[in-house]
């Protein structure tokens, strides 16, 4: 298959879950995961949970039940701190290995070129060019020097798994790429913080924003400095 130089197309998923993830690890609080296999067990163990309180956890992170997506890879776990929204309603996660590697997982409404590198350049990109093109099975392969992703397309929403190139293979990348699918109601259980929990994650209120205007801080001083 022949790979195509393209302009630069891989977006920044989920840098600052992945930046929480590596404070909170540096931090020594530890990394609350859960395995596929653990899930699996779960949900053959327990009834289905109720679907309005699935739907109503879905929003307490500004996202909806039917964007969440669950995936798999050996050697990674989920980091049940990265869960939460990307863009208006998408959402995003990170799965770890005992190494640090790590898979980001993103569902995105996003245009058509966001998914199909072969289709010309995607909006905003501008960093790192492009080396690698290619289309993989049902999904876009891409890859910069520094990362790579595979992304599809599922109606108006665009799913990424990508990594840097470094901490995760193509191999172990492609699987859980293919891995990649909508959560069912067992999986939102495991994957949605509990109820009450996402409370802590909304965006703080600043107080030292004027309530008009463009929202810029107020660092007016007086004559002297």
């Amino acid at each position: 298959m022949t790979s195509h130089t393209r302009p630069p197309r891989l977006r920044p998923v989920l840098t600052a879950l992945a930046l929480t993830l590596t404070l909170a690890a540096a931090a020594g609080c530890g990394t609350e995961v859960a395995s596929g296999t653990e899930a699996a067990r779960s949900a053959s163990a327990a009834p289905a949970p109720d679907r309005a309180e699935l739907e109503a956890r879905a929003r307490a992170v500004q996202t909806v039940a039917e964007h969440v997506w669950v995936t798999e890879a050996p050697g990674y776990t989920l980091a049940r701190q990265s869960v939460g929204v990307v863009g208006d309603d998408g959402f995003g996660s990170v799965y770890t290995t005992s190494e640090g590697g790590q898979i980001q997982l993103s569902v995105e409404r996003l245009p058509h070129a966001d998914a199909d590198c072969t289709d010309g350049p995607a909006a905003g990109s501008a960093q790192d060019p492009v080396v690698t093109c290619e289309r993989d099975g049902e999904q876009w392969y891409r890859a910069t020097e520094s990362d790579h992703a595979y992304a599809q397309e599922q109606g108006d929403l665009v799913v990424t798994v990508s990594g840097a190139r470094e901490e995760v293979d193509r191999a172990a990348l492609r699987a859980a790429a293919r891995a990649a699918h909508r959560a069912d109601d067992h999986e939102l259980d495991q994957v949605l913080p509990p109820a009450g929990e996402a409370a802590g994650r909304q965006p703080v209120e600043r107080g030292d924003l004027p309530p008009v205007g463009d929202g810029a801080p107020n660092n007016d001083v007086g004559a002297s400095g």
